[in-house]
């Protein structure tokens, strides 16, 4: 049984920031990669943001420069720090954990972002 749990979406104005936070609960989180996917209306889901085990991270050009990934392996959470957010940031923000041995994957419920004045 594990559960991953986003939080911190809402509605904010163009240029804005918002910090989204994803909760695992795993038995040994450091053993996850990490990543935050997200789905506008109308598109495919999109890979936004990884850190694995050792940290590396990897970004959508889309979002390079402005969004930050983290991880708090003692609080078995991750975040999404997104800075000056456009209408276009506008999509479910999803959490995906991933073992690095067995390869299975958790997915979050999602966590609405809106961007617009």
């Amino acid at each position: 049984q594990v559960q991953v749990v986003e939080s911190g979406g809402g509605l904010v104005q163009p240029g804005g920031s918002l910090r989204l936070s994803c909760a695992a609960s795993v038995t040994i989180f450091s053993f996850y990669d990490m990543a935050w996917f997200r789905q506008a209306p109308g598109k495919q889901r999109e890979l936004v943001a990884l850190i694995t085990t050792s940290r590396s991270t990897n970004y959508a050009d889309s979002v390079k420069g402005r969004f930050t990934i983290s991880r708090d392996n003692a609080k078995k959470t991750v975040y999404l720090q997104m800075n000056s957010l456009k209408p276009e940031d506008t999509a479910v923000y999803y959490c995906n954990a991933r073992h690095v041995n067995s390869g299975n994957n958790y997915w979050g419920q999602g966590t609405q972002v809106t961007v617009s004045s």
